[in-house]
């Protein structure tokens, strides 16, 4: 005779309760294998997001080499692709971060993070006296954002299209105040070269104004913050071209997972950072290229990876209001936080860091933030104004590689 059925007493129904939730809430994977499944996911995750990514394969070899004492331009070259790894990452996990932690912590979580690898490179740089570099890669970042990212926005994002538009109130709030800061930014350096003082007055009075210039752009920087998160933040929320852009966003990383991954790749940049400044004087001598040529073009190209990436990709998919706003906020963060930030930095442990950039530098600068201004007015983009604002990056990209070192040196002790 068969036995009867048994019905499942309490202890095998929370067992097999437990069983399939454990499996539900790790994709069909039992509970013990969940921390290390989530470990390789991240992981995974992570470094196959882009192939720039992979470079952070590099760090412990670039790492080594700084440790070793290998050739200048080893050095240089291992960690400059290592952070440039790094920099994609930091900036996936800053956005990562950001989905979890809601609109405004997460526009919070950008504006301290998304200009970290400046911040990071600029530190280092500033304590090991490296000033030149500093300021160099202040302007070569905003140089970039507004000429080279923007201009290969409006080309990859048009060239299949008559043109896309973006919305011209937010951004022209936007550009409104980049032209302001980057303006307010120029001002020591024209004083500079318009007063005809004695070289140790002019120092002084230069190193003065360029520290109380950067506690209004603090400032600046804050009433911004307000502006954007609080008092009109429903004209922001409103300023992407696809309004359901948001709707369709998958957190691929948590808020651990993010944070860990954005601790650890800070760490990696510190660390070659350092061994990066560190073989700028080999890179000198070896290379015969200035110091301002290495700020202006070649760390520029490293801090702004992610921003690239990340515009370009927007603009293709018909999102060029985000792609404009993304690139804009960049620029703002460097020209409003980053730059005064590193002055700051400088005063408390003894650094002259000043905003008393070159003549050739600031006239650039000018040029290119009134340029943006013009192009952005009528909130249209095509190809050419694309075209056209990376065919003058190049012009300026070989101004710098030509302008020699001696020439600033001698501007700077006028």
């Amino acid at each position: 005779m068969s036995s009867p059925i048994q019905e499942p007493g309490p202890t095998t129904r929370l067992l097999g309760e437990h069983t399939r939730v454990s499996r539900d809430q790790n994709h069909g994977y039992p509970l013990y294998g969940r921390l290390p499944s989530g470990v390789l996911r991240t992981i995974k995750v992570t470094l196959f997001q882009s192939y720039v990514n992979w470079l952070c394969f590099l760090v412990p070899v670039a790492l080594t080499a700084s440790a070793n004492d290998w050739d200048a331009s080893a050095i240089f070259s291992l960690n400059f692709l290592a952070i440039l790894g790094l920099s994609s990452v930091l900036s996936f996990a800053t956005d990562e971060l950001a989905k979890s932690t809601g609109q405004t912590v997460g526009a919070l979580v950008n504006a301290t993070f998304g200009n970290a690898l400046e911040m990071i490179v600029g530190i280092t740089a500033v304590k090991q006296g490296e000033i030149r570099i500093v300021q160099s890669s202040m302007v070569g970042s905003i140089l970039s954002g507004v000429l080279l990212i923007l201009g290969c926005t409006f080309f990859f994002g048009c060239y299949n299209r008559e043109w896309q538009t973006f919305n011209v109130d937010v951004i022209g709030v936007m550009i409104s105040l980049m032209v302001v800061s980057c303006t307010t930014l120029i001002v020591p350096s024209a004083l500079a070269t318009m007063t005809p003082w004695k070289h140790a007055e002019l120092e002084s009075g230069i190193l003065l104004l360029s520290r109380v210039t950067s506690i209004v752009l603090l400032i600046f920087y804050i009433v911004y913050l307000y502006f954007q998160l609080k008092s009109h933040a429903e004209i922001f929320d409103g300023s992407d071209t696809d309004p359901d852009s948001n709707a369709d966003e998958e957190i691929q990383l948590n808020l651990w997972s993010s944070s860990i991954v954005l601790l650890l790749a800070t760490l990696g940049v510190t660390f070659c950072s350092d061994a990066l400044v560190d073989s700028v004087d080999g890179i000198v001598d070896a290379w015969h290229i200035s110091r301002a040529f290495i700020g202006l073009i070649i760390v520029p190209i490293v801090g702004n990876a992610g921003e690239f990436t990340a515009a370009v990709s927007a603009a293709m998919a018909g999102k060029m209001g985000l792609a404009v706003s993304l690139i804009v906020s960049a620029t703002l963060q460097i020209s409003l936080f980053v730059t005064p930030f590193l002055v700051i930095c400088g005063w408390i442990i003894g650094q002259p860091m000043s905003l008393h950039f070159s003549t050739f530098e600031t006239v650039v600068l000018a040029f290119s933030v009134i340029i943006v201004n013009y192009i952005g007015r009528d909130g249209r983009a095509n190809y050419l104004e694309g075209i056209l604002l990376v065919g003058t990056y190049v012009v300026v990209g070989i101004s710098f590689y030509v302008h020699p070192e001696d020439a600033q040196v001698i501007e700077a002790s006028i």
